[in-house]
């Protein structure tokens, strides 16, 4: 079944929703948020809120363009590409009508053409050695997760625009650590960053759940970080603090420095209950080759993290070796498939 409340079906079939939706208005939609660290949760979006944050966009941007449709249009990211092509008067290239993401790139219209990828796309892309074909777009939008130094090393000579948002402000909100006209960001005493401004959700479907994320008008993110002159620096998450051993464990700098080794492709350290620690750092990862995977001891995680300059406190207690990390359809780590759903 093809809606916006919430939004569900194909991408064709949304988009002429959504061009009616823009020009005309109508009630808010719905987009259901992915539930990767807690119970999904159906975020409302209105008329005004989109139209403040898509063009706000197109203006940090350089105006209207053609775009590339690559990721669900049930989450906002793929949304908001529906919404900026609406504007434009240019339907998307849907990925999902193409033999490869690549031949979908060369077919994006306009005198202006943006992509909008998460970083698992965007690697994937330069592993199979497509590099070329994002020096050919206006902007290259990454999103929905942290953007490594080495990708953002290989994209050098590429206009790459490092997005931060989420479901309850239209999606990317902050370009580069500068965020979009009307935005406005602080950072409350417990280290966590507060969003306000035009772009901001009605609230969710719970009640409850709107009055402990939206406060006086700020929204709470549950993202921790700092503002260095002027630009906004995400150094983790609240609930990315575990408590071992009475020792408090930051578990993206654990990760980062797993990330770092040699014959690691990808990994993540999560947070484990355990009867003897409160919890144990549990590091999954995903060997370069068949070679590591046979390789990777737990001591040499764990020295790694020293290694980067960490406590050692900090180092994981038990390793997982997987194929590859589980994603949502919005390519962020599925952390409850890999916790068990707990």
């Amino acid at each position: 079944m093809t809606g916006l409340r919430p939004v569900a079906g194909d991408p064709r079939d949304v988009f002429a929703l959504v061009v009616d939706w823009v020009r005309e208005g109508g009630d808010p939609v719905v987009i259901r948020t992915s539930g990767s660290t807690g119970e999904p949760k159906d975020v409302v979006l209105s008329h005004a809120a989109m139209l403040a944050s898509a063009q706000a966009s197109l203006e940090r941007l350089g105006g209207p363009g053609g775009w590339l449709q690559a990721m669900p249009v049930t989450g906002v990211g793929g949304l908001q590409v529906l919404v900026r092509s609406a504007l434009a008067g240019l339907e998307p290239v849907y990925a999902a009508d193409h033999a490869s993401l690549p031949e979908a790139i060369l077919a994006i219209p306009g005198d202006r053409r943006y992509a909008s990828l998460v970083p698992t796309q965007v690697h994937r892309l330069l592993e199979s050695g497509s590099a070329d074909l994002f020096r050919s777009l206006d902007a290259l939008l990454i999103g929905g997760a942290a953007v490594p130094q080495d990708m953002l090393d290989a994209l050098a000579d590429v206009t790459v625009v490092r997005t931060y948002g989420m479901s309850e402000t239209w999606g990317g909100c902050v370009y580069d650590g500068v965020p979009l006209d009307g935005v406005e960001l602080r950072i409350d005493h417990d280290g966590q960053v507060l969003i306000s401004g035009p772009v901001l959700f009605d609230g969710y479907a719970d009640a409850a759940a709107t009055a402990a994320a939206l406060q006086d008008g700020w929204f709470a993110t549950s993202d921790l970080g700092e503002i260095v002159d002027g630009r906004l620096r995400v150094t983790g998450r609240s609930d990315d603090v575990v408590i071992s051993g009475g020792v408090n464990v930051p578990l993206p700098a654990v990760t980062q420095a797993l990330r770092g080794l040699a014959g690691v492709r990808d990994a993540v350290a999560l947070g484990a209950k355990d009867e003897e620690w409160g919890a144990r750092v549990v590091a999954y990862v995903v060997p370069a080759d068949a070679v590591c995977l046979d390789g990777l001891r737990l001591d040499e995680l764990r020295d790694a993290v020293e290694e980067a300059g960490l406590p050692r406190s900090w180092a994981p207690r038990e390793v997982v070796l997987l194929d590859d990390l589980p994603l949502l359809p919005g390519g962020k780590i599925d952390r409850r498939a890999l916790q068990g759903g707990t």
